[in-house]
């Protein structure tokens, strides 16, 4: 299994137009049936910073991700906004859940 966060904080009048974004995403990827694949986005306090978080199961399964014309799209309009706080990626070790995360 692999997790990673990802934190970055956009500009106050990109927020709105990054979580329809992020919509898409979360949508294309739903309908392409990866159980496989965990991705879950959130924004915090101050409306402009966000967080994803994605957990896989099995080896190169983030190409998926990275594949989906909606992420190119996200992607492509978050670079263009100028963030004020870049993405900031973190690979994570799990060390315990309360709950299964791949069945």
């Amino acid at each position: 299994m692999q997790a990673i966060r990802i934190q970055y904080t956009v500009k106050a009048d990109f927020a709105e137009r990054n979580k329809q974004n992020i919509a898409k995403v979360m949508a294309e990827l739903r309908s392409s049936n990866h159980p496989d694949i965990h991705y879950s986005a959130y924004v915090l306090e101050d409306g402009k910073t966000f967080m994803h978080f994605v957990t896989f199961e099995g080896e190169n399964q983030s190409s998926v991700i990275s594949s989906l014309e909606s992420f190119k799209h996200f992607q492509s309009e978050m670079k263009a906004s100028e963030p004020e706080v870049p993405p900031k990626f973190d690979n994570l070790a799990l060390v315990g859940s309360s709950y299964e995360l791949f069945s």
